[in-house]
């Protein structure tokens, strides 16, 4: 049911593989393009309920929730917070040299980045122990039951699903009037490369993100 190369392997239809104690058969196949995690958590339930699964991703499994968004907010919301109580010290008797600041924020979002980058391997790590096939690359539907993957690494696939989910996810809205610079304007993907913190920050959009952004700031 697909032909050429992803990572890790699926057993295909018609083979048994043990889940939960007992040997069961996947007689369905599903293609999930997306690996978010409405993406992810789909391929995971799909998997143990005996389907053969392959998900299709581009950036990186977990999506931009895991990657540059939901999640490294909630980081950064974590960071201020050390640096709040770092400054409270004195309250409690503690005398400090210096107080601390954040004023390179390079070190700041390095870290958020590469906790942010070890939790889309622990969710690929995850996949990959239920059978799921996870391929890098980005999908399209070229008929009601087939999906062809152009690969990150060259090459092409074809799968072909007896079900194809379609879980893309969302990305920053861009106004004609305000194009991102990725200086004054910044899109949430483009906020983690940012050296230093601004004296004045405008956040459009009261969403998750962009009021963990407002509140971490």
């Amino acid at each position: 049911w697909v032909t050429g190369r992803c990572a890790a392997g699926v057993p295909e239809r018609g083979r048994h593989r043990w889940l939960d104690g007992r040997v069961m058969s996947r007689t369905w196949s599903v293609v999930v393009l997306g690996g978010g995690p409405g993406g992810y958590e789909a391929a995971l339930v799909a998997a143990r309920l005996g389907a053969a699964v392959t998900v299709v991703d581009r950036d990186g499994v977990g999506g931009s929730c895991v990657l540059t968004d939901c999640v490294p907010s909630k980081s950064l919301i974590s960071t201020a917070h050390v640096l709040r109580r770092m400054e409270a010290a004195r309250e409690h008797g503690i005398h400090l040299p210096e107080l601390p600041r954040a004023s390179d924020l390079r070190d700041v979002n390095a870290r958020i980045l590469a906790l942010a980058a070890a939790q889309s391997a622990d969710i690929l790590t995850r996949l990959e122990a239920d059978g799921v096939r996870v391929c890098r690359g980005t999908g399209r539907l070229v008929a009601p039951d087939r999906v062809r993957v152009d690969l990150a690494d060259g090459g092409s696939d074809e799968v072909t699903a007896d079900v194809i989910l379609v879980a893309t996810g969302a990305t920053p809205r861009v106004m004609p009037t305000a194009l991102p610079d990725g200086e004054r304007i910044l899109t949430w993907t483009q906020i983690w490369a940012l050296s230093e913190v601004p004296e004045r920050l405008v956040v459009v959009g009261s969403g998750v993100t962009g009021a963990e952004l407002a509140q971490a700031y």
